[in-house]
């Protein structure tokens, strides 16, 4: 698993690119997904989507390229400076590193990120999506940041924690092996 801060940062930048399109499919598809499809007309999501000129965020219509891009780096920045470091330090207060199995400790910090990283953007979502043109009042901001993590974290902790993480993981182990093999064949000592 990570080992440094540039280790730590390309594993936030994988758990991150994999979450937001998840998200963002879950979001649009299976949350909203009826309801665009009834609003428009359409037969499908996407068509929907389309035919309403992208999707609403910022109290505009945006394509679905820039919601994920604006979400991935929101995302990220606040996994990097918040979730991450956060996530450890409550899981180093119930587990010992040192001490206890590494599994037990790696479902510590999923917990942990998922606890806070949940609440954390969905606050960001109520205010990325808030129906700006109703007027802004706190309470439904309140009110739709209670629903969205209602909605997000049971998704939340499950793909993350069965799907996403084990992926990550993964992905992680083979990058490392063919970086280490890579700098193994490039060094001049191994040349000689």
């Amino acid at each position: 698993m990570p080992t440094n801060q540039l280790q730590r940062m390309l594993f936030a930048f994988l758990t991150v690119v994999i979450t937001v399109h998840a998200y963002v499919f879950y979001s649009l598809y299976v949350v909203n997904g009826n309801t665009l499809m009834q609003v428009t007309g359409e037969a499908s999501v996407l068509q929907a989507i389309h035919a309403q000129g992208g999707v609403y965020m910022l109290g505009r219509m945006m394509p679905i390229w820039a919601v994920v891009l604006i979400e991935f780096c929101l995302a990220y920045s606040l996994e990097i400076f918040v979730g991450s470091p956060s996530s450890f330090k409550l899981a180093c207060k119930v587990f010992n590193p040192k001490k206890d199995h590494p599994m037990l400790f790696e479902t510590a910090i999923i917990c942990a990120t998922v606890g806070i990283m949940c609440p954390a953007m969905s606050f960001l979502a109520a205010f990325l999506y808030y129906p700006y043109y109703e007027g802004f009042h706190v309470l439904t901001l309140l009110a739709n940041w209670l629903k969205l993590v209602c909605f997000n974290f049971p998704f939340a902790f499950f793909t993350q924690l069965f799907f996403i993480q084990p992926a990550v993981r993964t992905l992680f182990k083979t990058l490392m092996s063919f970086a280490a093999k890579f700098s193994r064949k490039s060094s001049p000592a191994a040349q000689e």
